[in-house]
């Protein structure tokens, strides 16, 4: 797991300088990157959008709509399956991490801008989540729920059972840390970022599709990125 973040205020100008230095690493590699993290280390401040964001972890960039960033044990972790289902189900992460494994390579896509080319995601799919709660025939869509107390997204039950839309719980090999919303998080690989959850606490089918946290502030429903995430290169193992 990569170590938690020390909340450190920093300032809107230097902010916005430490952003374009990060945003450079994506582009050009990995050296700027593992600069700041021997030199300035993981830093949380707001930006200027009213985010607080969490620079650097890697090639990402981190955002949280909350004032910290949450943290959950896997021992302690629990996905709650509920809403229109045949049976409400808690799943700890031994039983979540026993379901069929799926990994994925794919590009990561935020709204903003900024990508992160050939991720590679390892989890389960959530149509094997969804088929172990069992669906009613009632249910339309699929709302998710953050332990972080104030997100919330939401995708169709036919966009929910495509093949490319995890519940993930390793990033690139490792465990999924706490920044990038472990144990467990969503991720709808054909998506915007926003779209993917972190911090998955609770999946909740729904008769219709409820807007999420950035759907009320004016963001798309569907969250399509294009047809550069519609690669067919997932493996199950």
């Amino acid at each position: 797991m990569e170590p938690e973040a020390r909340q450190t205020a920093i300032g809107r100008r230097v902010f916005l300088g430490m952003a374009a230095f990060a945003a450079t690493g994506v582009v050009f590699g990995t050296q700027i990157q593992g600069w700041l993290e021997r030199n300035v280390g993981p830093v949380l401040a707001r930006d200027p959008t009213g985010l607080l964001a969490l620079l650097p972890i890697g090639r990402f960039r981190i955002y949280t709509v909350t004032s910290d960033l949450p943290s959950r044990s896997r021992a302690e972790y629990r996905l709650h399956v509920r809403g229109l289902v045949e049976r409400e189900t808690v799943l700890t992460f031994d039983e979540l991490s026993a379901l069929p494994r799926t990994r994925l390579r794919r590009d990561f896509q935020c709204v903003t801008g900024w990508r992160v080319p050939d991720v590679e995601w390892a989890g389960v799919r959530l149509s094997e989540v969804l088929d172990r709660a069992g669906v009613k025939p009632e249910a339309g869509a699929v709302r998710f729920v953050s332990f972080d107390g104030a997100y919330s997204e939401s995708l169709t039950l036919a966009q929910a059972r495509r093949h490319d839309v995890l519940v993930a719980y390793e990033l690139q090999g490792s465990p999924l840390s706490s920044e990038h919303g472990g144990p467990a998080r969503l991720y709808v690989a054909p998506m915007y970022g926003y779209k993917s959850c972190k911090w998955l606490d609770t999946i909740e089918l729904t008769a219709q599709v409820e807007p999420g946290y950035w759907e009320h502030r004016g963001y798309d429903v569907d969250g399509w990125v294009g047809h550069s995430n519609h690669r067919s290169d997932d493996t199950t193992s």
